[in-house]
Order: C-alpha cells, then structure tokens, then sequence
C-alpha cells in the first residue's frame, strides 16, 4: 500500500476543531507529545496509540519553556520532513490515522508580530524576561525536586505547562509518555490526577539501541567516543539490577557500584538515585 504524509495542523483552534470533529464522530483520540527528530522510540509509542485510540496526533513542538538561556534550545536537532516520513511509514494501514501538530508558537500572544531575540538573531527561551507575555504555569511542587529538577529549576514548570497547553487544544482520551524520561512520567500522572483531567496517561519501557544506549534524539550530537562512553550508564545500570535481584538491597550499595563505572568513563555524576 503507497504511504501517504499525515496531515499537519499548525493552528491550534484548527487542531482543537479537529479534535473535536473526531470526537463528535464517536473517536477516541491519542497523543504522543514530541519535540521531533523522531527515533524508534517515539514511534513506538506511536504504534501503541494506535492500538489504544480510534485516531493519533503526534505533536512536534520544541518547547522554548522547558529550557533555560544556558541550555541547547537552538542547537535542538530537527528534520521536520524525516519525521513526517517515518509517520507515514508507520501509519501504512488505511485505517491507522495520524495527524501532525506542529505549531510555530504556543507562547506567542502577538500574533507573531514581534519576535523576542536576544539580539544576536537568536530566539530566547520564553523563560527569560519579557518572554512575549507568558506568565502562567503549571507546578508539580513536590514530584519536581530532586533527581533531574535538582540542576534544572525550570525544566518541569515548563514540561506541565507545555503538556496542560497540549492537552487543552488536541482534547485527546490517551497520552502516550516514555519512561526514559521516569520523573516527566511520574509528574505528568500526578498533574493529570490533581487537576482531573479525563486523560490516560500511558507509560512505555525506554527503547535502547542494540549496544544498550537508550535512544534519545540528542544522541546524534554525541561523537563516536563520546556514545561508546555513554554506554556506562546502561552498563552501570544493568550491573546494579543484576545485583539487586541478587539479594542486595542497600542503596548506597548500589549506588557505589554504579557512580565509578561512570566516572571511570569520564562521565560527570549529575545524580544518582
């Protein structure tokens, strides 16, 4: 059967009107949230909202508000075309619909006609002062400390609001979250059960290469040296769980056993819990 691109919304009052278009029809609705530069693991997920929804919209949004002025907004890798072709691929069935949406901007208040830059043409993160009028968000005070909240302060402000915005405009029934990203997971499910959404929220088992390195777009900046010393984490890991299933049950235990596995491969300890 030929492939056919799915379809891209990039207003969201067309994506809510879509939605809701669907839903008037008698169809469910899944969401798979991405910042793009899809790998097999966003596609997994993918695959698994097919199966539990009628319809599924992948967003592919990078999200300025999750990021702070020192982090890589910019330098984000995108292939826009690519992701639509591996959705196609995905969606070969002729019943298996997908649709893309891929706004400009969800904290855009003008309309567009100003474009906040830090002068240097480059765009700045909404986070910053006057970030184009944005002031409110959405916090999960307690499951956003520690672990990855610990050395970025706004990172998770910013993914709850981002996936409040979402949810608002797709509507959807299911949403589609890996755990790769364990803390987002366990936030999102908190939000959605704090503020009564009427939303599943689904979590899928990180997807690995075949060396063990969890697949994570981000990854085509990492040199040839730089993965093979990546692949401490996964080793570290793997040891320790082998380890626990053993008997040993202390966690300072294991976190000696996995912090000089990768130190010794010139890896700096961020955290380990």
């Amino acid at each position: 059967m030929e492939t056919r691109e799915p379809e891209v919304i990039r207003d969201k009052d067309a994506m809510r009107k879509w939605s809701r278009s669907m839903r008037s029809q008698g169809k469910t609705i899944g969401l798979v949230p991405t910042m793009g530069f899809l790998h097999d693991g966003h596609l997994s997920l993918v695959r698994q909202s097919l199966t539990l929804s009628d319809v599924t919209v992948v967003s592919i949004y990078v999200n300025p508000g999750q990021f702070s002025p020192t982090e890589d907004l910019s330098t984000y890798p995108s292939d826009f075309s690519g992701d639509l072709a591996k959705l196609a691929a995905v969606s070969s069935s002729g019943s298996d619909v997908i649709v893309v949406f891929n706004p400009t901007n969800l904290y855009d208040y003008d309309g567009g006609r100003r474009k906040k830059t830090n002068g240097g043409g480059k765009v700045v993160s909404c986070v910053e002062e006057g970030g184009l009028g944005h002031e409110t968000w959405v916090r999960v005070e307690r499951l956003e400390k520690g672990l990855c909240g610990k050395s970025r302060p706004v990172f998770f402000r910013g993914v709850a609001t981002i996936v409040t915005k979402l949810f608002n405009i797709v509507e959807p029934d299911v949403a589609m979250f890996g755990k790769k990203d364990y803390q987002q997971w366990r936030l999102i499910k908190r939000m959605v059960r704090d503020l009564d959404f009427g939303i599943e929220i689904v979590g899928s088992d990180i997807a690995r290469e075949k060396d063990g390195l969890a697949m994570s777009s981000r990854n085509v900046h990492l040199s040839g040296e730089e993965r093979q010393r990546a692949l401490s984490i996964s080793r570290s890991l793997a040891m320790a769980k082998a380890s626990a299933e053993q008997g040993q049950t202390s966690c300072i235990k294991l976190k000696d056993m996995i912090i000089p596995e990768i130190v010794g491969a010139a890896g700096r300890i961020d955290y380990v819990e």
